[in-house]
């Protein structure tokens, strides 16, 4: 999931190698410990069974190692590698050298159901055996996906391992796919491949090899897409590529998509596609993302954009501008995930705040809610609101489960929060290093001529705004850029010569340049970090004259063990009322929650059953209540919870 772009030609800015950051304490060391010995050992136990995900059975089928037809979903192929994505991060962080074997063994597996001419997704291969199925005969059988999952998690493999039998495993697919795609511009039969992983993954294998046929191949595959017939705005190929301006369609689709697209500007600097990259970030930043970082708000619907006599449907999708539903929102957690992808690669192009605080946004509020704070239970789509009664079913399950019949966000999420450190810090050619995810942790960076420095930061950061750099053995002078975010509006920093330098609403949302000389240094950075109320766009119909909570980079709720045994949905909040920190404890861990006052609302008429009524009188009543951070939610039962509440001003 993450990429080296160190020799990037357009990259200002390149992660640090594996290992040369870490988590010493806090919430991100606490949720990527809680993912590698808990979420990693409960995801392989759901793939390697056969009554359950059957996807291990799948490749054993094809290997000739059991018998019995496939079972599971289509893309279950590409979820195991992406698991085994986080399985490798996490063995050789841990020195796991029992799982270590154990990765090699599913890569032996693997290479033995590939077939001879570098063909490899299991359906098809169990389908050409027993009649059941065929290569390419349904773009919704995601061939093209599972390869492309494979490109990224055996590149990921070989960089940290340094052996090249899962990366040879993927050459032969990535052979095959060149065959695919020189028939397909031959015969002018070209079809769009769905969640295109395969950008990403292709551009991955042209770093990790150096051979420039992976680059050319993946150039291939993006610049087909403008001969695909009758495309769909579910699929972002109704249009040709640089004349995209709008975020639409199939969220993961599109995250995915310009993600990949953001791979390529990297490294040919193709000034249409960087256009088009922000166009449609800008569309996606100011108009269809949640609070949270939620991407897609639809279930099932039509396109927005289409006509009255030629609509397409649309599935897990982005909908209107300002069409962003609480009850209803979908913001499926590959979305989100998709969404890191492709801001960090915006980040490499153009390393601006905005992304990283997009990063930041969306790791620590919609990413981490996806996933039980024991790590062991999922959802597939993050709400804003869940209330009890609903008069209608909805796809997925209203609280977290275990297994999802659609297993591909688990592993997502998994390979996120195990290579969660590498998003600390990115260097620059001059050996200046800029801070992203902030929170306490130690690190070693290389300059230019190999000389290296330590640097550590201490801080209890997203709880608290002081963060402090300890900075040793600086041979050449550079720079430390530090990311104010853009809900930060005051602050300070406490430079190394003790000068102090004010923080303040101008300075929000960029990247502030701290020198560091030779030798040793220390910076203090404090962001000041108030509750406070948030009020959406008046677009936004389903939040007018409601506010969310927000204490620096963290969203809060309210759920329903907090509101002292008041309904969630009659809380009305006064903006201008205090909100005061308060640890508490949810699932055995530690929380920084906020109390306030509120009002209920009591409305003596009895409503029954009747869809409107006349206010007869309205009873307020104070009481104390509690918010959570977003994250923290559906781990107390299945109670109610909104994000967004009516404000009383």
């Amino acid at each position: 999931m993450l990429t080296d772009t160190t020799g990037s030609t357009y990259a200002k800015v390149h992660p640090l190698p594996f290992g040369d950051t870490k988590w010493e304490s806090g919430l991100m060391k606490e949720r990527t410990e809680t993912c590698m010995t808990s979420t990693v050992p409960q995801l392989r136990r759901m793939f390697d069974s056969a009554s359950i995900s059957h996807i291990v059975e799948n490749f054993k089928i094809c290997a000739g190692q059991a018998q019995g037809s496939f079972d599971g979903t289509v893309f279950g192929d590409g979820d195991f590698y992406k698991w085994l994505e986080a399985a490798v991060y996490t063995a050789y962080t841990l020195n796991d050298t029992a799982l270590q074997e154990d990765i090699e063994s599913y890569i032996e597996l693997i290479g033995k159901a590939q077939q001879p001419d570098g063909y490899l997704s299991t359906k098809q291969i169990i389908g050409e055996k027993d009649g059941t199925a065929h290569r390419g005969g349904d773009i919704n059988d995601f061939e093209v996906y599972n390869m492309g999952h494979l490109f990224t998690s055996a590149c990921l493999h070989k960089r940290i391992t340094g052996k090249d039998n899962f990366l040879d495993i993927a050459k032969k697919a990535a052979d095959y796919l060149q065959e695919l795609y020189d028939e397909s511009e031959r015969t002018g039969e070209v079809r769009t491949a769905v969640c295109p992983s395969h950008y990403m993954g292709l551009i991955e294998m042209y770093r990790t090899t150096g051979e420039q046929k992976y680059l050319d191949l993946a150039a291939q595959a993006i610049r087909l897409r403008d001969s695909v017939k009758e495309g769909l705005d579910d699929n972002q190929d109704k249009l040709p590529l640089k004349k995209h301006r709008k975020i639409i369609g199939h969220a993961v689709r599109a995250n995915y998509l310009y993600a990949g697209l953001a791979d390529l500007y990297l490294e040919n600097g193709d000034a249409g596609y960087r256009e088009v990259l922000e166009n449609v970030w800008h569309s996606l930043v100011t108009k269809k993302i949640y609070i949270t970082g939620g991407c897609g708000a639809l279930y099932n619907g039509a396109s927005p954009y289409g006509y009255f006599f030629d609509h397409q449907l649309v599935h897990q999708a982005y909908g209107y501008e300002y069409q962003l539903p609480n009850y209803t929102a979908y913001n499926e957690t590959c979305a989100s995930v998709g969404l890191v992808m492709w801001a960090y690669r915006m980040f490499q192009m153009d390393p601006k705040a905005e992304y990283f605080d997009m990063i930041e946004r969306a790791f620590l509020n919609v990413n981490m809610a996806s996933i039980s704070l024991d790590g062991k239970k999922f959802f597939y789509e993050n709400m804003l609101r869940r209330t009890k009664g609903l008069d209608f079913e909805l796809i997925w399950p209203l609280t977290r489960t275990e297994y999802i019949t659609s297993y591909c966000c688990p592993p997502n999420i998994a390979r996120m929060l195990s290579q969660s450190a590498e998003y600390a810090y990115s260097c620059d050619a001059d050996g200046n290093l800029y801070a992203g995810l902030y929170g306490a942790n130690s690190a070693t960076v290389h300059d230019a001529a190999g000389h290296a420095m330590q640097i550590t930061q201490q801080t209890d950061y997203p709880y608290d705004g002081v963060i402090k750099f300890h900075v040793q053995g600086v041979q050449n002078p550079c720079k430390l850029y530090l990311r104010i975010p853009a809900w930060c509006e005051s602050g300070r920093i406490l430079k190394a010569d003790g000068t102090v330098r004010p923080i303040n609403l101008n300075d929000a949302g960029s990247y502030l340049a701290v020198a560091l000389p030779a030798g040793e240094s220390t910076i203090c950075l404090t962001l000041d970090m108030p509750a406070v109320c948030m009020a959406a766009n008046p677009m936004v119909e389903e939040d007018i004259n409601q506010v969310a909570v927000m204490r620096g980079p963290l969203v809060y709720c309210v759920e329903s063990p907090d509101t002292a045994g008041e309904e969630v949905t009659n809380l009305i909040i006064d903006p201008s009322a205090k909100f005061l920190p308060e640890e508490v404890t949810i699932a055995g861990r530690e929380v920084l929650a906020l109390t306030t006052k509120a009002l209920i609302r009591s409305d003596r008429r009895d409503t029954g059953e009747s869809l409107y009524h006349a206010i007869d009188r309205v009873e307020m009543k104070e009481v104390r209540i509690r918010l959570i951070p977003y994250f923290a939610w559906d781990n107390r039962g299945e109670g109610e919870m909104k994000v967004w509440l009516p404000a009383r001003y």
